[in-house]
């Protein structure tokens, strides 16, 4: 992937580089650019007070600093806001961040030495990972605290992951001959004051948010399979008589799914041709609402999906720090691009989005549990002797449980705004929380569509219908049958639960494209 401060980088660019491991590649002229806006701020800054170069930060900024300290203000600003605490943020995630501020630095509008982004480059390419906590962001001037700890690891301090071990950063480089950055003149800003991290767990939450949904579809058809529910409710006459993107594709990717399915069935073939004189009718007329709205409920989730893709992606190709150097006009702008409310929105949004994907999931779930819904199972979808084997039974309370936190979990943190910094910071966006509350419901909601998987297995084995699913949905039961241990013996479940998820997790399906 080539970093280019004219070409935007999209969700797929973070793909490759995260999921398939390709290298960065930084393009000369970037490099050139973010040379000549360096050289601009040094010389702009000679003769006026400009605020991070000579001058405190924050509520500090009324104190100016002399020439001779510029430098170290940049080393104790990196130093002294390093104070994150909790649980290491996955690496996967950091990778992410340092793609993110590596993209921002390279629009040339933040003044650092060219080797500040050339050094991002080279550790994300020998796949050296900062270590950041994952408390410590309010999301104002952007996650100043998390992006300490990667500007600590530049300078050649903090500690990394490096080939799965945690070690000092000073190591690492000097057992790889890799050369810390030297502060030139606003580097400590220029890498701290910014969006990247929130952003960065951002672009990772949309990368799976997007797999869960297919994944999502895949399920909610295959449950209408079992079912042999009629298909005009995922039809294309009735979805296009709804306007909305989503619903549209989602209808559209079931209708790939069940084409060949023997199970699904036509309207017209058993309540349109004349033949029934019955009061009562044995077969449903219409499904439950959880099988039949499922192009009304997925449609908004995947629509938000994608404009929270938009937004991520104008976000990480965008100038997110403070000052904002224009070399090419000779200015320097004071404002505020650092804030996160952007992203905080977008990720309330997704995770309110992803709780409703899982909300329909435990829904489903239910009904194959429940014998008296379906009418076709034992109960808990009990290939045993009911009474003495339990089924699933104790699957479905982990579900339940699961869903009931990702409801918790879902309330905005968007709104939650804490002035703090003195009262500089006085309305704040908390966009690092939602992202990391947001990544926690799409983590949890891969769990409940696995259960949901183990239920659709074992319900297609009770029924023997496997030779008449559609050959999407056959080849997703073979794969998932294979994990696990599909038997009317009551054996411990949590493993085969695991193995799903990781399954769902770690492959893509792309019937929503």
């Amino acid at each position: 992937m080539t970093i280019n401060s004219e070409r935007p980088l999209t969700v797929e660019d973070y793909y490759g580089v995260l999921i398939n491991g390709e290298q960065v590649i930084l393009d000369e002229a970037t490099v050139k650019r973010v040379g000549e806006s360096h050289r601009f701020l040094l010389d702009f800054a000679k003769d006026k007070i400009i605020y991070g170069v000579n001058t405190g930060f924050g509520p500090m900024a009324q104190y100016r600093i002399s020439n001779e300290d510029r430098e170290k203000l940049q080393y104790n600003l990196i130093r002294s806001h390093a104070s994150g605490t909790g649980e290491p943020l996955p690496e996967l995630y950091v990778k992410a961040a340092m793609i993110s501020r590596l993209k921002s630095l390279s629009l040339g509008y933040s003044g650092v030495h060219p080797y500040t982004i050339e050094l991002l480059a080279q550790l994300i390419n020998k796949n050296i990972i900062p270590y950041i906590p994952q408390h410590g962001g309010v999301g104002a001037s952007g996650d100043l605290v998390q992006l300490s700890h990667l500007a600590l690891v530049l300078i050649g301090e903090g500690e990394v992951y490096c080939k799965g071990e945690k070690r000092f950063a000073k190591d690492v480089f000097k057992e790889l001959s890799i050369k810390p950055l030297e502060i030139k003149l606003r580097e400590g800003l220029g890498l701290i004051n910014g969006t990247s991290v929130m952003s960065g767990i951002g672009i990772v939450n949309l990368i799976y948010a997007k797999r869960l949904a297919n994944w999502s579809v895949m399920a909610s058809s295959m449950i209408n399979e079992i079912v042999e529910s009629f298909d005009d409710h995922f039809s294309t006459a009735l979805n296009a008589t709804k306007k909305h993107k989503g619903q549209q594709k989602v209808a559209s990717a079931m209708q790939k799914i069940l084409s060949d399915s023997g199970l699904v069935k036509k309207r017209q073939d058993h309540l349109y041709n004349g033949k029934h004189i019955e009061k009562v009718f044995k077969q449903k007329i219409q499904e439950y609402y959880s099988l039949r709205c499922v192009p009304q409920v997925l449609g908004p989730i995947c629509d938000t999906i994608a404009n929270a893709e938009k937004v991520l992606t104008d976000e990480v190709n965008s100038a997110n720090d403070n000052p904002v150097i224009d070399f090419e006009n000779g200015q320097v702008y004071h404002g505020g691009n650092f804030h996160g409310d952007y992203v905080s929105l977008e990720m309330d949004k997704l995770k309110i989005a992803v709780t409703k994907l899982s909300m329909l999931a435990e829904r489903q779930l239910n009904f194959l549990m429940n014998n008296k819904l379906n009418e076709i199972l034992k109960p808990f979808v009990n290939l045993g002797t009911p009474g003495l084997n339990l089924g699933l039974q104790g699957t479905q309370f982990t579900a339940t449980s699961t869903v009931a936190e990702n409801q918790t979990l879902s309330n905005p943190m968007y709104v939650h705004s804490i002035p703090n910094n003195n009262d500089n910071q006085d309305i704040v966006s908390m966009g690092t929380n939602a992202a990391l509350l947001s990544r926690k419901v799409i983590e949890n909601s891969y769990e409940v569509l696995a259960i949901e998987f183990m239920a659709i297995v074992y319900a297609v084995e009770y029924l023997g219908c496997e030779s008449r699913l559609s050959g999407y949905s056959r080849r997703v039961f073979n794969a998932i049958k294979s994990l696990i241990r599909v038997t009317g013996e009551d054996v411990v479940k949590y493993t085969d639960i695991e193995k799903i998820r990781d399954y769902i997790h770690n492959n893509t399906l792309d019937i929503l494209n």
